[in-house]
């Protein structure tokens, strides 16, 4: 095993278990996500579903060697398409006093971009050696 796998592996695997956790968190305990999908986005219930399946898909394919690649990218890809949604969900709470305060909020909003990035690193996309 070479040095960058001795990293990626254990980041690989962490990651994959929270998308796992959140997948079937966003299946089992759904009412908790309606709350913080987008007015504008039709059929609520189902984009909270289907967003479960793509975590643990993701989570999935992020441990399966052949689908890695792919599975990291798309991964990275999900959390860019869902920040709007924790955006919204920051300032729905934050704007009326109820729900969760800035020291849920705020960690959340910063480290969106950086779960982008870890699973674009996890799965082998960022951060490769060139070759030669």
């Amino acid at each position: 095993m070479n040095s960058d796998e001795t990293w990626r592996r254990p980041a690989r695997i962490v990651l994959a278990s929270l998308y796992l956790a959140a997948g079937l968190a966003h299946i089992f305990v759904a009412p908790a996500f309606l709350k913080i999908v987008p007015n504008w986005l039709p059929h609520p219930a189902l984009v909270v579903f289907a967003t479960g399946l793509c975590e643990i898909a993701g989570a999935c394919g992020l441990i399966l060697s052949p689908t890695r690649r792919t599975a990291g990218a798309m991964l990275a890809l999900y959390a860019a398409c869902v920040y709007p949604a924790n955006i919204m969900h920051a300032v729905h709470d934050l704007s009326t006093g109820t729900g969760l305060g800035w020291a849920y909020h705020y960690p959340r909003l910063f480290v969106q971009p950086l779960i982008c990035w870890w699973a674009l690193w996890a799965g082998g996309v960022a951060g490769r050696r060139p070759l030669g």
